[in-house]
């Protein structure tokens, strides 16, 4: 914002006079919503296109999160069919055979070029194993665990899945479009419908990506699994932006514009970044790396039976770095033993993780579960607040009844 002002970095596609105004309310928390009015279990939802059964998803406005005990049978890696959606309209329904990618811009050393599937099945394929998380997962314990005010999506911990995506470098798309030395932002937009909210249409989604991100390691994806992508999850093409947060991840890519300055978008100026206490009036610098989180594969309020030993399960991730050690805590805290890593941990990708239980006595339990990643960093008792209720990674509390 401080470039904006001093005109050195563009707004792209938005009015002056209402990025001012989205940056102004994101410095005001407002209480979520679902505080009140829990979400409803699923049983379907107008602008998704695959079946959202309740035993898999919880409903949340134009968003699907997944429920982490339906993750438990399921190995590494997210299936589609429960991996969690999140929309900000709906679903464009887009055919591969009239689908094109345009990149454009004054960052190219030439004008616009265009790609066509074809064009990018003809380029050196990758693989990579990445999880893709709403920077907002977790948000709602800010009000259930730290009694603060947030806005935004309630998620739990389902805001995020696992897959295997296959497609192209982002990088290799790039060069061959012919960017140059002076590129500064890479813009990628997407081909779902304009965003409009309290009245201000923002455009189609888009957040511009530092040119030495998008020639590292992001993916121009059209598989996912080992499938093409499904509608909902960005077919025929999105960006996998490892370790960093969803909104990079642009779905239904459309075009990129390179840029030879620095690019503002509602998306990295009165979202994604950080408001509040500790913050400047405007806000953090945008989000990139997703944080630490931890995630039992049970629902809450599960039921046990006293002196039967069971089975606790779970996943932890980091986008800083992988994950190193996992503890879990059967009594609420007051003592911590090690889980046992079920999967070589990787940079970008979460693992699962396991700890027997016999519960002693009946009543209610608190388990808790912390991880630990190779760069030092441990979950902590509490996340500093954010009045939009991002990065929340501190130590969930889950709890369940002994019988």
């Amino acid at each position: 914002m401080r470039q904006w002002t001093g005109g050195r970095a563009r707004s792209a596609g938005i009015d002056r006079r209402d990025l001012l105004k989205l940056v102004a309310a994101a410095s005001a928390a407002v209480p979520l919503a679902s505080v009140a009015a829990p979400a409803r279990a699923a049983d379907g939802l107008p602008g998704v296109v695959k079946p959202l059964p309740p035993e898999l998803f919880t409903l949340r406005g134009t968003n699907a999160e997944t429920k982490f005990e339906a993750l438990r049978d399921t190995g590494l890696l997210t299936p589609a069919d429960r991996f969690f959606v999140r929309n900000h309209t709906a679903t464009p329904r887009i055919d591969r055979a009239d689908w094109k990618l345009t990149v454009w811009g004054d960052g190219l050393s030439g004008g616009p070029v265009d790609f066509t599937f074809a064009d990018l099945l003809a380029l050196p394929p990758v693989t990579r194993t990445a999880f893709v998380e709403c920077a907002g997962n977790g948000r709602s314990y800010f009000a259930s665990q730290q009694g603060q005010a947030v806005s935004g999506t309630a998620w739990t911990l389902g805001a995020i899945g696992t897959a295997r995506w296959h497609g192209v470098r982002l990088a290799d798309v790039l060069r061959r479009a012919g960017i140059g030395r002076h590129a500064v932002d890479v813009l990628p937009r997407g081909l779902d419908a304009e965003v409009v909210t309290d009245g201000v249409n923002l455009g189609r989604v888009r957040r511009p990506l530092p040119v030495a991100k998008a020639l590292d390691d992001v993916l121009l994806a059209y598989g996912m699994n080992g499938e093409p992508l499904p509608p909902d999850h960005g077919c025929p093409v999105r960006l996998i932006v490892p370790s960093w947060v969803g909104i990079a991840n642009i779905k239904w890519v459309g075009d990129i514009e390179v840029s030879s300055g620095p690019l503002l978008t509602p998306w990295n100026t009165g979202l994604y970044r950080l408001f509040g206490p500790g913050h400047p009036p405007e806000g953090s610098a945008p989000l990139t790396r997703q944080t630490l989180k931890s995630a039992f594969e049970l629902a809450p309020g599960a039921a046990f039976r006293t002196h039967r030993r069971t089975l606790l399960t779970g996943r932890s991730w980091s986008g800083g770095a992988p994950v190193r050690a996992v503890e879990v805590s059967t009594d609420g805290g007051a003592r911590w033993r090690a889980a046992r890593l079920r999967d070589e941990p990787r940079a970008g990708s979460w693992v699962r993780w396991t700890a027997d239980w016999v519960p002693r006595e009946r009543g209610p339990v608190v388990l808790l579960a912390r991880a630990t990643d190779r760069s030092g960093r441990t979950q902590p008792v509490a996340t500093a607040h954010n009045t939009q209720g991002y990065l929340f990674d501190a130590v969930v509390r889950h709890p369940v009844t002994v019988d």
